[in-house]
């Protein structure tokens, strides 16, 4: 395939370099006459492992050229990669004056260009960014339609600086979010040699994704220093620790836990986060990231509890209030809290889960829910029915198997505020609410 790369940065110069490698004819362009005529000959504008000798080969075997001509790049070829940089600005925010400048460019060029063409913008962006600057700067410079007379995509990079060249033939996943499947279609056949998992998705999935992935890395590194803080303090070695933390791929290094619903609560978390945040406060260490585990749980069951409130509904039903399905632990159930603040202001509630139900008449939980919970246990009712029947608003609690065909009990009226996301295809019901979709 013909490709041009735009932006010969370190993204753009390893895209660039690998893809001429794999036997497509690449142009790379920048306006840095110096990377230019580095890259023409032969020499690797970038400090990267492996790069130079591709780059070296590339260029002899006449795969690879440079340019400072977007007209040319983009005439010449089939399909152009966006890699230009997208700096912080002082406030935080991203500076995509460069994405914006390059979308303008190759949109003055399309505008003369009868065959399909596709932009690919490798840089990262902020979820809502194709369809906010990217299309309408592509679609205003060339008169043309974005998904019609030309295709676009998102495709996040994952390379690491110091091992690029491996990442990008051994990538985790492959993301293409299109515009069009036309346009997906043609770029990942790119990719058809690559080993690794296709994955083609909406845009702004892609955007996210790149996001969630670095900001995860981040907050493991910062994990891993917190914990290796406590450990030097009493004298414990932080790599054994971790290295055992790390053997448990179940768990631990694993999607256990990754989905978004609601709160954490139980017996063992809340406790166990409070306990390891006391020990450091007492050893005078500043954690953050620790420190404010609990403060975003609870945010996060002020947002559930607004959601519910917000709907306007005085009579509030529940399926399930354990804080997981399967079990008839009430203790530190967020659910239970949110119940509380409901019953203080004024709602009127029922309440049904069905292991709890249990739990009331011989469960180890009984004295918990009759003597701790009493105005709670008064609320409680033997079967879904009830709370169906009762209910304006209705919260999914835990996602108890007995709820999944809620969907067809619904009455007209009646809304669902989904904490659990108990059934992917309730994401086109408009009166069922998500927490995080």
């Amino acid at each position: 395939m013909k490709v041009s790369v735009f932006g010969l940065g370190y993204v753009g110069t390893v895209s660039a370099g690998c893809l001429a490698k794999e036997g497509h004819e690449v142009v790379g362009v920048d306006p840095n006459q110096v990377k230019v005529d580095m890259i023409n000959s032969g020499q690797t504008p970038i400090i990267e492992d492996l790069i130079g000798d591709i780059l070296q080969q590339a260029v002899q075997d006449g795969s690879l050229t440079a340019s400072t001509s977007a007209e040319e790049a983009i005439l010449s070829s089939e399909i152009s990669f966006v890699c230009v940089g997208t700096p912080s600005q002082f406030n935080g925010s991203l500076d995509l004056s460069y994405v914006r400048r390059v979308c303008e460019e190759i949109g003055v060029v399309l505008k003369n260009k009868d065959e399909f063409h596709v932009v690919v913008i490798r840089s990262t962006i902020l979820p809502g960014s194709m369809r906010s600057l990217v299309i309408p700067a592509l679609e205003a410079a060339s008169g043309k339609v974005a998904g019609v007379d030309f295709g676009v995509c998102n495709n996040p990079e994952f390379l690491r600086e110091g091992s690029s060249v491996h990442d990008f033939y051994n990538p985790p996943k492959t993301v293409i979010g299109e515009s069009d499947s036309k346009s997906g279609d043609i770029l990942a056949s790119l990719y058809e040699n690559i080993d690794a998992p296709l994955i083609r998705t909406e845009m702004e999935v892609s955007e996210m994704v790149k996001y969630a992935d670095n900001n995860w890395h981040a907050v493991k590194v910062a994990f891993a220093n917190e914990i290796g803080a406590i450990c030097k303090e009493v004298g414990i070695d932080s790599h054994k620790v971790m290295n055992i933390f790390c053997k448990d791929t179940k768990l631990n290094i694993s999607s256990y836990y990754m989905k978004p619903g609601f709160a954490f609560g139980g017996s063992c978390l809340p406790k166990d986060v409070r306990a390891l945040t006391y020990k450091a406060n007492q050893l005078s260490l500043d954690l953050p990231l620790l420190n404010n585990v609990l403060r975003s749980n609870r945010r996060h069951i002020e947002r559930g509890l607004s959601m519910i409130m917000g709907k306007g509904n005085r009579k509030v039903g529940f399926l399930g209030f354990s804080f997981k399905a399967g079990t008839d632990d009430l203790r530190e159930s967020p659910l239970v809290e949110v119940i509380e603040q409901l019953i203080g202001k004024g709602f009127e509630l029922k309440l049904y889960d069905r292991n709890v139900n249990a739990a009331k008449l011989l469960g180890a939980n009984r004295d918990y829910i009759m003597n701790r919970i009493p105005h709670i246990s008064k609320l409680m009712v033997s079967d879904m029915e009830s709370v169906l029947d009762f209910a304006e608003t209705i919260v999914v609690g835990n996602n108890s198997p007995e709820f999944k065909d809620l969907q067809s009990k619904i009455r007209p009226g009646q809304v669902v505020v989904d904490l659990v996301r108990f059934d992917d295809s309730s994401l086109e019901n408009e009166h069922i609410d998500g927490i995080c979709w």
